[in-house]
C-alpha cells in the first residue's frame, strides 16, 4: 500500500510568477522532491505553478530555499521565487529583513513598503553573438543574473519574425532558442524585450523548466534590465513590464566595469494555503 503524506503548502505569487511553497523550517525530511515537483506544479492534475520552493533551515542564514522547476529539474536562482520565499519567512517571524542562502550564495531580502526587494548576485558571462532563428539571423546577448538568460530585443529583428513571436508562435520560437546547441547542456532563459520609453522597458520570458511562457521572471527582468543598461544605455533603476503587466524594478550600478549592487524590487503576495496529499 502507498505510503500517504500530508504536505502543507503555501500558494504565492510574485508579479504573476507563481510557486508553490513548501515550510520545512522546523523538521528535518527526506523527500525526492524533483519527482514530486511535476505532480504539484501540474496545472491540470495537481496544485499548478511554474516551480516549487522548499523552505528549511540554514547554518549559514536565516533560511535555506530549495528551487525546482515544474518539470522537476533543480533550478538555478529564481527572483521571485527568492521574493515570495523571504515575504513568507518574514511574515512567519515579523520581520523586515532577512537573509537567506540559495546555490551556497547568501541574498538579503526586505519588506519595501508593500514590494519586496531583494539582493541579487552580481551578473556574470555578458557577452553578445548571433543565432538562426527560424531561417533569420538574430542578434542576441547572454548573461547569467543567476541562472541564464539570452536577450533579444524586438527592434533588431524583422517584422515578419515580430508578428510571429506576437502571435502563438512565440512558444515554438522560444523553445528553439532554449535548446539551441549554442547553450548546451544546460540550454537557457529567452526574454524578448522592447524598449517603451525613459528607463521602462517590456518584457517576454520563455523559462527553461517551466518550457513555456511565464508571466514575469525575475531573474529576466534583472538580465534584461542590465543588457538594456548595456546596449542601448538606459538608466537605472529599469522598470520591467511583465507580461501580467505588473512592474519589476531593477537597481544596480557599474563599479569598474562591472555591474554590482543589483537589487530587484517588486509585488509578492501569499493566493492560499491547503493540504495536498501524496502517495509517496
Amino acid at each position: 500500500m502507498d505510503n500517504i503524506k500530508e504536505i502543507e503548502f503555501t500558494k504565492m505569487t510574485g508579479a504573476g510568477n507563481d510557486f508553490i511553497l513548501v515550510d520545512f523550517l522546523a523538521v528535518d525530511v527526506n523527500i525526492n522532491w524533483s519527482q514530486i515537483a511535476p505532480i504539484l506544479c501540474n496545472r491540470r492534475y495537481g496544485i499548478g505553478a511554474d516551480g516549487l520552493l522548499i523552505v528549511t533551515s540554514s547554518k549559514k542564514a536565516d533560511f535555506l530555499m530549495k528551487y525546482f522547476n515544474a518539470d522537476g529539474s533543480y533550478g538555478g536562482m529564481c527572483g521571485n521565487g527568492g521574493r515570495c520565499a523571504a515575504l513568507y519567512v518574514l511574515k512567519k517571524f515579523s520581520r523586515r529583513e532577512i537573509r537567506f542562502e540559495a546555490l551556497d550564495y547568501i541574498y538579503s531580502a526586505s519588506l519595501n513598503d508593500t514590494n519586496i526587494k531583494l539582493q541579487m548576485k552580481d551578473p556574470s558571462g555578458f557577452y553578445s553573438s548571433k543565432l538562426t532563428v527560424e531561417n533569420e539571423v538574430v542578434s542576441f546577448s547572454f548573461i547569467d543574473s543567476g541562472t541564464a538568460h539570452v536577450i533579444i530585443f524586438l527592434s533588431d529583428i524583422s517584422r515578419k519574425l515580430n508578428n510571429k513571436i506576437q502571435s502563438d508562435r512565440f512558444g515554438h520560437i522560444g523553445s528553439q532558442i532554449r535548446h539551441n546547441v549554442m547553450f548546451a547542456p544546460g540550454g537557457t532563459n529567452v526574454n524578448f524585450i522592447e524598449i517603451i520609453n525613459g528607463n521602462t522597458i517590456s518584457m517576454r520570458t520563455y523559462e527553461r523548466g517551466v518550457e513555456e511562457e511565464t508571466l514575469a521572471c525575475g531573474t529576466g527582468a534583472v538580465a534584461s534590465a542590465i543588457v538594456a543598461a548595456i546596449t542601448k544605455k538606459i538608466q537605472t533603476p529599469v522598470k520591467v513590464l511583465t507580461r501580467s503587466e505588473e512592474l519589476l524594478e531593477v537597481s544596480f550600478r557599474e563599479r569598474e566595469g562591472r555591474i554590482v549592487d543589483v537589487n530587484l524590487t517588486g509585488p509578492a503576495k501569499e493566493v492560499f494555503q491547503g493540504i495536498y496529499k501524496i502517495a509517496l
